[in-house]
């Protein structure tokens, strides 16, 4: 049950990925656009980094009340710096009740004598005063030393990497503009809502005999919930599960409106195996496809016996990731099969995915009406590990292209050409073709919280493809630099955007 938050409150926040940091409940800008989710949230300011982020309530919790259980919780010098700003902020509280961090007078008092010597700087330019060969030298006046030392300290200050509130003169005004004009993108996307009924006309021209096996399947990401819907809209049986049980009983309700007693949804991925015939996984890494496996409750909970069942491994994973999970199928009777996807949200959702298949043949075909239902194309390579690594080349090719794209955008801005004739002069070349068109069109549009494709599954899949390389002692230096860039842009906070935020590297 969610607090009852105001304004000016201390608290603990805590932002997805990162641990329980203290904060104050503060009033956004004019600028900042409020979530979808109006409720039940709150825009909270982090101290120690100054950050700020929309916090469900959820995940805020009083300061005081769990101060003792989570003030030592991490040893980390960041973390306890805010903590030591936090409990500053509350002694100057007590002390000052009228005590406001942003209107801070000693800081105004500094600027406006930083001023003043800057204004006395130009003014000596101008009209030089000649100095007598006496010897003496005049004494300073005690408000220009105080002046001079702040001076100092500022200029400490930056050579130490703070920000400052003053820029050099060559600074062009717009680089002041693009900094303001920066898209916020600490406001996270929100998952879509789920319409398993809403298919594109694409799938409404398949003709798909259903398989008459009970298909189980776990994970309900962007790419999963597209799947589900049309593997139910196509007429097969679905078992259910999902980190998030919400989610799997919103499918359900929804299928039993025209697809009655399709749906089942079932507490444990152990459940979902001993109730399907074949299990699609989907989840979001290598890490999570073996949590699957060998996690709590997973598909070797009580060693349950896969002797005429199918397991297909639908995540982007490494080969020998999948040689390990191949292992521990096929040793207690289960058949095994690679199907990576290349493709987006939106090929997921009209079903036009390419499968890359790789593993147990007989799985592979017991397996295509599911296929039919989802892809528009499905391809058999060979034994297990060549569909990983097929799928690892193609990842490569876009990664390396996307922030390339990402860069001549940046580069056509800064030298005045506007991004809408690059589009349209794009779409013109034979390079285009509908992924960059989209991805361009979403720089274009700064539109990153439409998301396809994840920022941090793109830079995962270039990572696996390094480590692929690693192995081979292939280099890959082009490879290697965009997964620079997308490490770097996931610092500005964008792991959940879209891949074409990788933009904010290259322009920001």
């Amino acid at each position: 049950m969610s607090e009852e938050f105001k304004l000016g409150d201390l608290v603990w926040a805590k932002l997805k990925g990162c641990p329980p940091w203290p904060g104050i409940i503060a009033k956004p800008k004019l600028h900042v656009k409020k979530p979808p989710k109006k409720t039940g949230v709150q825009w909270i300011k982090f101290f120690g980094s100054n950050d700020f982020a929309w916090i469900d309530d959820i995940n805020i919790k009083p300061y005081l009340e769990f101060k003792e259980q989570l003030a030592d919780s991490i040893k980390k010098a960041s973390f306890k710096k805010a903590v030591r700003e936090i409990e500053l902020y509350i002694e100057k509280k007590k002390n000052d009740p009228e005590f406001d961090p942003e209107k801070d007078e000693d800081e105004e008092e500094g600027k406006d004598e930083f001023d003043k010597l800057k204004e006395e700087e130009k003014e000596e330019v101008k009209t030089p005063k000649k100095r007598k060969d006496s010897g003496v030298k005049k004494e300073r006046s005690s408000s220009t030393t105080k002046v001079a030392a702040k001076k100092r300290r500022l200029d400490d200050s930056e050579e130490n990497g703070a920000t400052s509130s003053f820029t050099s003169n060559h600074v062009s005004n717009r680089s002041y503009q693009e900094l303001l004009d920066r898209p916020s993108i600490l406001d996270v996307p929100h998952s879509p809502t789920i319409d398993i009924n809403n298919v594109s006309e694409s799938f409404k021209s398949k003709k798909i005999e259903a398989s008459k096996s009970r298909f189980g399947f776990i994970g309900l990401g962007i790419m999963g919930t597209e799947i589900v819907k049309n593997l139910i809209n196509s007429g097969h049986r679905i078992n259910l599960w999902n980190r998030s049980s919400r989610k799997a009983e919103e499918i359900k309700a929804q299928s039993e409106v025209n697809h009655a007693g399709l749906v089942e949804v079932y507490p444990a991925p152990c459940d979902v195996v001993e109730n399907s015939d074949i299990i699609f996984c989907c989840v979001s890494d290598p890490a999570a496809a073996m949590h699957v496996v060998y996690g709590n409750c997973g598909i070797l909970h009580n060693r349950i016996s896969l002797e005429g069942k199918g397991y297909v491994e639908m995540t982007t994973i490494d080969s020998e990731t999948s040689m390990d999970i191949c292992n521990m199928i096929t040793d207690i009777g289960g058949r095994y099969l690679e199907a990576q996807l290349q493709g987006s949200k939106l090929e997921a959702s009209e079903g036009n995915l390419i499968v890359l298949g790789a593993g147990d043949k007989s799985l592979f075909d017991d397996c295509n009406s599911c296929f039919k239902a989802i892809s528009h194309t499905a391809y058999y390579l060979s034994g297990v590990g060549f569909a990983t690594k097929m799928n690892l080349v193609i990842q490569v090719i876009k990664s390396v292209a996307l922030a390339g794209l990402a860069e001549a955008f940046a580069l056509a801005d800064r030298s005045g050409v506007t991004p809408k004739d690059v589009l349209e002069v794009l779409t013109l070349t034979n390079i285009s073709n509908p992924y960059l068109q989209r991805k361009a069109k979403m720089i274009v549009e700064t539109d990153f919280q439409t998301v396809e494709h994840p920022l941090q599954h793109m830079q995962k899949d270039t990572k696996l493809a390094l480590q692929l390389a690693d192995t081979l002692k292939q280099p890959l230096p082009m490879t290697a630099m965009a997964n620079e860039i997308y490490k770097h842009t996931r610092r500005f906070g964008c792991d959940s955007h879209d891949a074409s935020s990788v933009y904010m590297r290259t322009r920001h």
